[in-house]
């Protein structure tokens, strides 16, 4: 059984308990407890959320002896003082831990430690030139949703706190109780850490339903040409007014947003799969291996396999197709 800590600072974003919702699930999903499951602070006690709710909490020195498997930390929405003491405390269970993970602005006490020097990690992407400005000797990835580098782990937001917990779940127990743990928390899809932290859905974002009905469209058919007179005719416009409407809605073309589409799920694929490179470029529209392969150079700066080398702990959409 592994030893599991949360510890959380004042003023702690809620949210981040869903990391160890996540192990919780894992219990359940494997009939047995895989996990231990604490909540720790500095001092021990009732500690505050930004919520104003209060949680209780074992001291942070219990980590001291070396009996938790692992420990991830937990902020709030701004950026941290990390205590002295904790950042100590770290220190000296940074050798007997086998993990220690920040959940979005948790990094920021990891770096305060000095636990991220000469190593990766990712945070909030609203964060990133405040963080490369405080901890210059790290490698802050901030395209990602969750880096793993050794013993350290971290999320980008709140929500990738989930992620990041199935990750590990997947290294400890395997891809088949992950994939069961993120059904159980009834997940979209599994987001692998290479997953970047934007979404073209929500930059593809309008009000208008004519917008609304075409993205959606183009979402679920993407395998299909897709050509500029079949988008609207969606819209059941001109291809003179749905091209005006759908640049002043979201500030690029229809051909250019059907590209960023395929790329994000070809990235998708990429990562969290081993399908051929060839068969993800037919699955996402691309046509051919060459042409995603251009594509991806031109608009992420690296072809599809060498993100696909970067890329941490993943689950399989072979396997879960045949399920």
């Amino acid at each position: 059984m592994r030893r599991i800590g949360l510890l959380v600072l004042p003023e702690f974003q809620v949210l981040g308990f869903s990391a160890l919702a996540a192990f919780e699930v894992a219990n359940k999903e494997a009939g047995e407890t895989l996990y231990d499951l604490r909540v720790l602070s500095e001092r021990g006690g009732a500690v505050r959320s930004s919520l104003g709710m209060e949680v209780s909490s074992e001291p942070l020195q219990t980590v001291e002896d070396g009996s938790f498997d692992t420990i991830l930390i937990a902020v709030g929405m701004e950026v941290p003082e990390t205590p002295d003491a904790v950042a100590r405390a770290l220190c000296t269970a940074m050798p007997l831990t086998r993990r220690l993970a920040a959940i979005c602005l948790g990094s920021f006490v990891l770096g305060d430690a000095g636990l991220l020097d000469g190593r990766r990690a990712t945070t909030h992407w609203l964060f990133a030139e405040r963080f490369r400005a405080r901890f210059p000797r790290c490698g802050l990835d901030i395209d990602r949703i969750f880096t793993e580098d050794g013993p350290i782990w971290t999320s980008a937001g709140m929500s990738a706190a989930s992620d990041l917990a199935i990750g590990m779940i997947e290294r400890d127990h395997g891809a088949a109780l992950a994939r069961k743990v993120a059904r159980g928390m009834v997940l979209h899809h599994r987001r692998a850490g290479g997953q970047s932290q934007h979404s073209v859905l929500l930059d593809l974002d309008s009000p208008n339903d004519r917008v609304q009905k075409v993205v959606a469209h183009a979402k679920r058919h993407l395998r299909d040409r897709l050509s500029l007179d079949d988008l609207a005719e969606i819209a059941c416009l001109s291809r003179r007014q749905f091209t005006r409407l759908f640049r002043t809605e979201t500030g690029v073309t229809p051909a250019r947003a059907v590209e960023l589409l395929r790329l994000e799920a070809a990235q998708h694929m990429v990562q969290q799969s081993r399908l051929p490179i060839e068969a993800i470029a037919a699955e996402t529209g691309f046509g051919n291996r060459e042409r995603m392969r251009r594509t991806f150079l031109r608009i992420r700066g690296v072809v599809p396999m060498a993100l696909r080398a970067q890329t941490g702990p993943v689950s399989t959409i072979e396997a879960e197709r045949a399920q």
